[in-house]
């Protein structure tokens, strides 16, 4: 990947309904060849989906909150399980003393206690611990741009 996949990357994260024409022009090429490279990363692997992002709150959706799930046993094999609740938005296998660390979006505090409950149905949960968000100051997809770039010499 270079600097101008790195480029239409980010261009793309702010705004996935830009014009091939746009994105070429913004990096300097046609739109053909823009649209190339943005199919190219697609077939590998580096764009996984385009999609709209939505103000939870604008869904009703005011109940943010991180959910650490203990178990008793291996759950690394419940994904199916944490997927069928539509409330949790990420699941993650973690290290630590918790297995499972999920991110759930409720609109009030009585559906996030029911999610709850149908965390404790799936075989080997045998704990949670719910922290809930105040305030989110800000939310952001990964950087396209190189993570350690060239010193200035």
């Amino acid at each position: 990947m270079d600097d101008i996949d790195r480029r239409l990357l980010t261009l793309l994260q702010q705004d996935a309904g830009l014009a091939y024409a746009a994105l070429g022009k913004a990096v300097g090429l046609s739109a053909g060849a823009a649209h190339e490279r943005v199919r190219k990363l697609r077939d590998r692997g580096v764009i996984r989906r385009t999609t709209v992002e939505v103000d939870p709150r604008a869904l009703g959706l005011g109940v943010l909150a991180f959910v650490m799930v203990e178990s008793s046993a291996w759950i690394g094999d419940s994904a199916a399980a944490f997927a069928a609740i539509p409330e949790i938005e990420e699941a993650h296998i973690i290290a630590g003393s918790a297995s499972v660390f999920v991110k759930v979006r409720t609109a009030t505090t009585e559906q996030l206690q029911d999610v709850l409950r149908r965390l404790y149905a799936i075989d080997g949960v045998s704990g949670t611990q719910a922290t809930v968000s105040l305030e989110t100051f800000f939310e952001r997809p990964p950087s396209a741009a190189p993570q350690n770039p060239p010193l200035a010499g």
